[in-house]
């Protein structure tokens, strides 16, 4: 996936500035396609070029003009025309997995520590992840069309972050047990 389907996809929930655009990225869905504010105002700027989006200045007081973006006809035409296209299947590609290979060449407790590391990271997400849900999602079985579709993203994160931590717990357990 390019970073211009993840923009698009947001500004089809919402139009918004350069700036907006990449504080949404910060809170949604930059946990799932992560990309620098330096990032994300290069490709407006392509997209503009490109006919995908339209933008309209803004006036601001004491600051320069803001443009706020929104999808064009053909940015619509181009996002239904991802959606169509067969994907790239996910594979797991973790330097984590390929430290544990090498712990037997002493490197246990190191390998250790590393996973203690990734586990915390993993759970302070999922525990995001979770608040997101309670907040945003408090009656799924009511969700349809868009919000259906952010949950399920939601979800998707929650049971890739549980996973992970349980993982984390399994290695960290068998490497304990074979100490």
């Amino acid at each position: 996936m390019a970073l211009e389907h993840a923009i698009l996809v947001s500004l089809t929930e919402r139009t918004g500035s350069g700036y907006e655009l990449a504080r949404r990225f910060d809170r949604s869905i930059g946990y799932f396609w992560p990309a620098t504010h330096q990032q994300i105002y290069r490709v407006l700027r392509r997209m503009d070029e490109a006919g995908w989006v339209t933008h309209t200045e803004v006036a601001q007081e004491g600051r320069p003009d803001k443009k706020v973006y929104r999808v064009s006809d053909g940015g619509r035409a181009e996002l239904t025309r991802w959606i169509a296209e067969p994907g790239e299947v996910a594979i797991l590609r973790d330097a984590l997995g390929v430290k544990l290979r090498a712990a037997s060449i002493g490197g246990v407790d190191a390998v250790l520590r590393e996973v203690a590391r990734h586990r915390a990271e993993h759970a302070t997400r999922l525990e995001v992840y979770r608040g997101i849900q309670a907040k945003d999602f408090p009656k799924p079985a009511k969700l349809h069309d868009r919000e259906l579709h952010q949950y399920l993203v939601l979800r998707g994160g929650i049971r890739a972050e549980e996973s992970f931590v349980a993982w984390c717990d399994e290695v960290t357990d068998a490497l304990q047990e074979e100490s």
